[in-house]
């Protein structure tokens, strides 16, 4: 199991919760009702997922391909440790993550 930690844009915690090896983030978090829309249903064609990965666990993730670079050059307040939650697979090593919802989120579908 990995801990996943969600804070609101001012860095506060808003909530942690369980999730197993090979989630989805982006399925965590809307499981967890974060206001993540994830428009494209993760299939990397929108940014609307966009998180903000804590300093100290961005180097437990692999890196973003070309293409998820392509996306964050579109996300609003992107930073150096932006990804995307549909790209980010949780694995058996990962004992928690730290993610920043951007201020900009909303998921207006209601997910």
């Amino acid at each position: 199991m990995t801990l996943v930690r969600f804070c609101r844009a001012d860095g506060t915690l808003d909530k942690e919760v369980q999730a197993d090896p090979g989630q989805r983030l982006l399925d965590v978090a809307w499981a967890a009702r974060e206001p993540l829309e994830g428009a494209c249903e993760g299939v990397m064609a929108c940014s609307t997922c966009h998180v903000l990965v804590d300093a100290a666990d961005f180097a437990k993730l692999p890196p973003a391909s070309e293409e998820e670079e392509d996306m964050l050059d579109l996300a609003a307040h992107a930073a150096r440790t932006s990804r995307l939650a549909c790209q980010i697979l949780l694995t058996e090593e990962m004992e928690s993550l730290t993610v920043r919802i951007p201020p900009s989120a909303a998921n207006w579908m209601g997910r």
